[in-house]
């Protein structure tokens, strides 16, 4: 007796359930077509929420070459005047030259805590490793007024309230479980036998990081600066309440807004959005470059 007599009886394929007979039934054509369909729908559904999400850029960056003298869409005309009044205002080069100093130092000492907190975290073997590992994510999942709020309360105390080191430090803070999500998976990818060789040949914990661990994940380091880079410099919320009378281009943006609609900030929201996407763009081909080494060695 054939399996399906035996599950079915001697009936066989008449006893079987009707849904599974008309699945058999079906041609091979129909369930293509049926696949097809789907996958044409799915793919209509995400263009349609990446063109909703997309919708503030569209208007936002012809607005930035209007050559009006307010905000209107569709621009009557074409024109640099907001980029040149941006270019050209020293408060706004002021706040650009903040901005950087800030982020390439908060996102550096954010690599270095946080690199070296993932490669504990890795490779460390300790009692609460998934709760320390939990409380590196928090100023993810934490609301950002949430953490702007106790870094106030923290620096007031202990006089780093109001400057450049304390908002380096509150952006660092924000900078650093960015760097451990990256960091946490280059670790784990990286096969641990080639660091226990390395010390099986006699090199030391340095002579180890510089020359067999940090060349293998030097993608994924390039990658995990410029997100904490981004979180930096687009950082608004904690920049208001620890800044002082330090100006950053997000909190000065916000001031304009404040006071006045000035058509400048769209030349500026467009030139952060563009920054933001070449900076993801590179860090996206320094992951895929990783992966491909990593693929090839293997």
């Amino acid at each position: 007796m054939s399996t399906r007599q035996g599950r079915y009886g001697r009936g066989g394929r008449h006893e079987m359930p009707a849904t599974l007979d008309a699945l058999e039934a079906a041609p091979i054509e129909v369930r293509r077509r049926r696949f097809a369909l789907g996958r044409l729908i799915l793919d209509a559904v995400a263009i349609s929420a990446l063109l909703f999400l997309s919708l503030p850029i569209l208007v936002v960056v012809p607005m930035s070459f209007s050559s009006a003298s307010a905000l209107q869409f569709p621009p009557p005309g074409f024109s640099l005047r907001w980029y040149a009044a941006f270019f050209t205002d020293p408060r706004w080069i002021d706040a650009l030259w903040t901005s950087l100093k800030v982020a390439v130092a908060a996102s550096t000492l954010a690599l270095l805590l946080g690199g070296s907190a993932a490669y504990g975290l890795v490779r460390g073997r300790f009692a609460g490793r998934l709760v320390v590992e939990a409380n590196f994510i928090l100023p993810i999942v934490v609301p950002s007024v949430i953490t702007a709020l106790a870094l106030y309360l923290v620096f007031a105390r202990i006089g780093l309230l109001g400057t450049l080191p304390g908002l380096i430090i509150g952006h660092m803070v924000l900078g650093v479980p960015v760097v451990v999500l990256v960091m946490t998976v280059a670790f784990r990818g990286f096969d641990v036998r080639l660091e226990q060789v390395a010390f099986t040949l006699g090199a030391s914990t340095r002579v180890m990081l510089l020359r067999v661990l940090l060349p293998n994940v030097l993608p994924s380091i390039g990658a995990a600066w410029i997100f904490a880079f981004i979180t930096s410099f687009d950082e608004v919320i904690v920049t208001i309440f620890i800044s002082g009378t330090y100006e950053t281009v997000p909190k000065r943006m916000f001031n304009e807004l404040v006071l006045q609609i000035d058509p400048t900030i769209t030349a500026i929201a467009s030139l952060l959005t563009g920054i933001s996407i070449l900076l993801l763009v590179i860090s996206a081909l320094l992951m895929r470059s990783g992966e491909r080494a990593k693929s090839g060695y293997d």
